[in-house]
């Protein structure tokens, strides 16, 4: 059988890491495994979000963490059903709130976070075939 493609990123984090809940407070991630270094910092830990996996990656040689190099060159997307309560549940978690929750002429509710490892996310539901809101888009 064929595997379907997918998209998983892997996002790097500076070494000695050990807490990463932040992504299961704000984002309902689920830990599906950890390798861990001998100080029981994070070597690689896989997370699913809604069937989605990605990856936390200790920094390395060729591999640098936004915290490193001051700011990152990706921002990450993620489609949810509820903008509101994602973004609310990230800020609560640690995250910096860089673009806050706004209806788009194109059709798009969208915010925007910065997490507390410095990577950027945009946090997106298509409302094309929604009825206008009437309170910003709640």
């Amino acid at each position: 059988m064929k595997q379907k493609t997918q998209f998983s990123p892997e996002l790097i984090i500076s070494s000695g890491i050990t807490d990463i809940s932040f992504y299961i407070k704000a984002l309902g991630a689920k830990e599906l495994r950890r390798f861990s270094n001998d100080d029981g910092s994070i070597h690689v830990s896989e997370l699913e979000i809604d069937g989605q996996v990605f990856h936390l990656h200790e920094e390395g040689r060729d591999n640098l963490s936004p915290q490193k190099v001051g700011g990152s060159t990706v921002c990450i997307g993620l489609w949810v059903d509820d903008v509101h309560t994602i973004m609310a549940n990230a800020e609560a978690a640690g995250a910096i709130i860089t673009s806050p929750v706004q209806d788009y002429d194109y059709g798009y509710r969208q915010g925007g976070f910065t997490d507390p490892f410095g990577h950027h996310w945009q946090i997106e539901k298509d409302i094309r075939d929604e009825k206008p809101a009437t309170n910003n888009g709640n």
